[in-house]
């Protein structure tokens, strides 16, 4: 039986490059775009692996756009701006082929899942581990950072997507950047995830609880939760617990998926 929408749980999918590489044969660590160079080479794989993840159960599905970005496309593969915004927005046809896919498997048809806009967090452009850190927010401006996001969400929501993901933020800074940013695109929802390296701090250093609060006050309106993502598991009931202390009466919604507990290695992957 599918866990799907038990108790108003939504579930998500898992690590897309994890999962892609039961698909493809070419290296997914290493390359500067990570799994979203597949938009372009492989995007039956994509489909596939979209695929893996809604037969498990998933309610929700999240595009291979976390390492994507008009910059990075035009740089690795030398494609010009118009294409590389249009690969983007492949990314959300490819998701929704999937979908779409699974609907005519279904029986009986079950409620359309969703698909999720993935924006990872700007360090993961630099290749340099800071998208672990966080350390890049000191060197970069907000404006720069808002800069460097507008186009890829831009392109994301322009495709249709049901829901952003901000996620895998490792500093306040980018998460007060990113939900700024989101009102730009008034009529659009987001969740926010931020990366931690222990049971209270984001990856760079901030207090989570105070991070979480901060962003959800300045957007309530579009923000559908706040958590944490990508981080050791036993870091999360510590983590989740602290964002709505003394907030009894007025909840934030959160959401959670952590990775295994380990930690990346820059060398080898």
């Amino acid at each position: 039986m599918s866990p799907s929408r038990t108790n108003n749980i939504t579930v998500l999918d898992g690590g897309f490059a994890t999962q892609l590489c039961c698909h493809v044969t070419e290296p997914i660590d290493g390359n500067p775009l990570w799994s979203a160079s597949f938009l372009a080479t492989d995007p039956q794989s994509v489909i596939n692996t979209h695929l893996d993840f809604l037969r498990a159960g998933a309610d929700a599905v999240m595009t291979n756009t976390y390492q994507a970005s008009v910059d990075g496309f035009m740089t690795h593969l030398g494609l010009s701006r118009e294409k590389s915004y249009n690969l983007i927005k492949k990314a959300v046809e490819l998701a929704n082929e999937a979908i779409n896919i699974y609907m005519e498997e279904s029986n009986p048809v079950e409620k359309r899942p969703l698909v999720v806009g993935s924006v990872g967090p700007y360090g993961a452009s630099l290749h340099d581990y800071s998208e672990y850190t966080g350390d890049y927010v000191e060197q970069v401006t907000k404006h720069h950072i808002a800069d460097w996001h507008r186009s890829r969400i831009q392109a994301l929501v322009e495709a249709g997507v049901d829901i952003l993901a901000f996620e895998t933020i490792p500093a306040q800074k980018e998460g007060e950047v990113l939900v700024e940013l989101l009102k730009e695109f008034s009529h659009q929802k987001a969740w926010l995830s931020f990366s931690c390296k222990d049971e209270h701090h984001t990856s760079h250093g901030e207090k989570l609880d105070e991070a979480a609060k901060v962003c959800w006050d300045l957007n309530p309106n579009q923000l559908v939760a706040v958590g944490v993502n990508c981080l050791n598991p036993k870091f999360v009931t510590s983590l989740l617990s602290g964002i709505n202390r003394g907030r009894v009466d007025d909840p934030i919604p959160l959401v959670v998926y952590p990775n295994s507990g380990e930690n990346y290695d820059l060398e080898r992957g």
